[in-house]
């Protein structure tokens, strides 16, 4: 399934750390996939309430969560610069989607 949102078709994700050396390509690579998997998720589920919506972005982070490890084993980390990339991406997808959530609330589980 690809995204039908326009406005995240055209969307980077991850693009700041895709031009960062120090993050791994094949695991913001995974990331991307993150991101997009929510996106499908979020057309697929169609969530009616910000509840809902937390629901799927938290499942993501908890991804997110996983992925970390993989940085850290490739000398690499999801720190400052990385979590505000994924978090903005998260607030786009939110926004994309008509929801106007709480940038905190999107990533809630995380543990980075």
């Amino acid at each position: 399934m690809a995204i039908a949102n326009e406005q995240l078709q055209a969307h980077r994700f991850l693009d700041e750390m895709q031009r960062d050396s120090y993050f791994p390509a094949h695991l913001v690579q995974k990331g991307q996939q993150i991101l997009i998997r929510l996106c499908e998720t979020i057309e697929a589920r169609r969530p009616d309430s910000l509840d809902a919506l937390y629901a799927l972005t938290h499942a993501a982070t908890d991804e997110f969560n996983a992925l970390a490890g993989e940085f850290e084993d490739n000398d690499s980390e999801i720190e400052t610069a990385a979590r505000e990339n994924i978090g903005a991406d998260f607030r786009a997808i939110a926004a994309a989607y008509g929801f106007q959530a709480d940038s905190e609330e999107l990533i809630a589980t995380r543990d980075w």
